[in-house]
């Protein structure tokens, strides 16, 4: 059983940056990871993911020039560097961890406890 563990939110005002990351508790060579937010009343949203062998990546409209999605092998970590926060950028932000680099949520099979960010205006 893999865990993750997201870290790195908090509140920002617009405009300003913030780097989550995702430890993962054993290697995930080959397998993919990814990037995403929810907020209350409103589906699970992917933002980003990340192929960790070939490091292959793909972003959601949404954040594609803003955000960016990068692995460090050695230490089991992904990250999500999101920079030009916007207020709609707001939620619970979590990483998951599956077998197909995708935005969608189904994709995935384990998935961390969720970490918040907070972008005011």
């Amino acid at each position: 059983q893999v865990q993750l563990v997201e870290s790195g939110g908090g509140s920002v005002q617009a405009g300003g940056s913030l780097r989550l990351s995702c430890a993962a508790s054993s290697h995930t060579y080959n397998l993919c990871m990814g990037w995403f937010r929810q907020v209350p009343g409103k589906q699970r949203e992917g933002l980003a993911s990340i192929h960790i062998g070939s490091r292959s990546k793909c972003y959601a409209d949404s954040v594609k020039g803003r955000f960016a999605i990068s692995q460090e092998n050695a230490k089991n970590m992904v990250y999500l560097q999101m920079n030009s926060l916007k207020p709609e950028d707001t939620g619970m932000y979590y990483c998951a961890l599956g077998w197909a680099r995708s935005l969608m949520a189904s994709s995935y099979n384990y998935w961390g406890q969720g970490t918040q960010v907070t972008v005011s205006s």
